[in-house]
């Protein structure tokens, strides 16, 4: 797949603006505040209608406009094209429109353009805490399978009604509410089950992957380790709640269950989070992210998009050279405030300033 073009319309700081992106390696240079992330931030947004720096919709439209509109020409495997027309609102209640079609349910357009991202703020999957890891794995389950999207959603719905009615008790669980429980129970069982296996065995096919991507962006010998284990899939999410409902009343929150999950990332035998330096973080961090885009493309027979915003700033000489020389194939993106690298080879050159487009090489 390739995004051959991209037009913005009102978005972030672009009044209008297109680009036309390459096959190989795009570099989109500008200083800081020109509109480089944003770029980013609008073509990763086909892949999950959602930012990547998890801001809310309101802060997508341009200062002054009431909407959005990223609109991307693409050219399938089999050399089809698509255009793929996306409007984005301050309440968030846009359109999504393939062909000129519009899509029923917007969620529909997951899996039509597949985005893999990597910035600074990522250096939060190691230092930061288990949710941001847990995010990490359900991307990467929907990249792997759209259906995933669906459990995820599920999974927060049930949990959401579950607290609910936990708050309600106030400490004390009546009939009706037990009743009521054990039905929420039973679902959080089946749907939470069925995302912890799947965490469990993308934990187990990502270990390789990421393990190479740390060895050729660190160099020498290193080991790394991915750990998925959480204490409830040792007994049973169905035993785990009966023996926290106490607990759970008592607090009027749910415990235990697939929202608590934490992914252990240890390097030499070392916790990541608390014993690994700066660099060794960001480099595990960025390993998280290309270990996760090849076994995409590998499961899916085509490679995403990859997006480097900002990243050859955040890693030493070394590091930056290893990460040009070990770039995958398939279409990247790469935003610097930066001089590039000598080791650089990009297809093509974009100069940003003030949300446009002032060099095209």
């Amino acid at each position: 797949m390739l995004v051959e073009q991209l037009e913005l319309v009102d978005f972030r700081n672009y009044q209008h603006a297109t680009f036309d992106l390459t096959a190989g390696i795009t570099c989109v240079i500008g200083q800081n505040g020109q509109g480089k992330t944003n770029l980013a931030e609008a073509l990763a947004y086909l892949s999950g209608l959602s930012s990547f720096r998890q801001v809310p919709s309101d802060a997508l439209v341009r200062v002054g406009a009431d909407r959005a509109i990223i609109r991307a020409h693409i050219i399938d495997d089999d050399g089809r094209t698509s255009l793929i027309e996306v409007e984005i609102t301050r309440t968030g209640r846009g359109r999504v429109q393939v062909n000129r079609q519009r899509l029923q349910r917007t969620r529909d357009l997951l899996g039509t353009v597949r985005t893999s991202v990597f910035s600074p703020d990522d250096l939060t999957l190691v230092k930061g805490g288990p949710g941001e890891r847990r995010r990490f794995l359900d991307d990467a389950l929907v990249a792997l399978a759209t259906k995933n999207d669906a459990l995820r959603l599920e999974v927060d719905r049930v949990l959401k009604q579950r607290n609910t009615l936990l708050r309600q008790a106030s400490g004390r669980l009546g009939a009706d509410a037990s009743i009521t429980l054990d039905v929420w129970d039973a679902r959080l069982v089946e749907v939470g089950e069925r995302l912890g296996h799947g965490r469990r065995v993308l934990v187990e096919r990502l270990q390789p992957f990421v393990a190479e991507a740390y060895v050729q962006l660190a160099g020498g010998e290193h080991e790394v380790s991915l750990t998925y284990d959480p204490p409830w899939r040792q007994q049973g999410l169905q035993t785990a709640l009966v023996n926290a409902r106490t607990d759970d009343v008592r607090r009027g929150v749910s415990t235990v269950g697939p929202h608590r999950d934490e992914l252990d990332l240890t390097i030499n035998a070392l916790p990541a989070r608390t014993h690994a330096s700066q660099g060794e973080q960001r480099t595990l961090a960025l390993s998280l992210r290309l270990g996760a885009h090849r076994l995409v493309a590998e499961h899916v027979a085509s490679s995403p998009v990859l997006i480097l915003d900002d990243v050859l700033s955040e890693l030493d000489d070394d590091r930056a050279t290893a990460l040009l020389r070990e770039l995958p194939t398939g279409q990247v993106l790469i935003t610097t405030a930066s001089p590039l690298p000598l080791s650089a080879r990009p297809d093509r050159v974009l100069q940003i300033a003030n949300g446009t487009v002032v060099s095209d090489e």
